[in-house]
């Protein structure tokens, strides 16, 4: 039985990682590592697939905001870099044979004209029930619905890709 594509709300600050530093990645995609959250770890590891859909949302910026979109493009693996030393995300009770943390890779669909605000978000009868907008919500992925994917690409005047 095929699985059924999902959709996703993953948070980035932008001046850690944005959607312009994945927009100038060879191939425009990359690995969606460091997460260091058990409940965010499960979903990496267990229920992001390839093929689902991403909202990147730019956060602990003024706005903070939608800025585009992304497609996982190879399901949850191992972050390798919590092996590593020498690395800022290393672990040392992480290891090969017994990984603790978690990684997908996705890659760039579109880069929205205009972000769309959790202010746009909050007025939107869809958008304003979004995980996201939950009060203090901090996970830095959650699911969000079709009509929720949707009703974003609405408000960014773009068309889901």
């Amino acid at each position: 039985m095929a699985s059924k594509r999902r959709f996703w709300l993953f948070k980035s600050e932008p001046n850690v990682y944005s959607i312009q530093d994945l927009a100038a990645e060879k191939g425009k995609r990359t690995t969606w590592e460091g997460v260091r959250n058990y409940q965010v770890r499960n979903m990496l590891r267990d229920d992001i697939k390839k093929g689902d859909h991403v909202l990147f949302y730019h956060s602990r910026i003024a706005p903070m905001a939608i800025a585009g979109t992304a497609e996982v493009v190879k399901d949850g693996y191992p972050d390798h870099f919590s092996f590593d030393p020498a690395h800022k995300y290393y672990d040392a009770k992480s290891d090969p044979e017994n990984p603790r943390w978690y990684m997908v890779d996705v890659k760039l669909t579109q880069i929205f004209k205009a972000p769309v605000t959790r202010e746009e978000l909050k007025l939107d009868k869809v958008t304003a029930g979004m995980t996201v907008m939950s009060k203090g919500s901090r996970l830095s992925i959650t699911p969000v619905t079709e009509k929720e994917f949707n009703a974003v690409h609405r408000l960014a005047g773009a068309k889901p890709k």
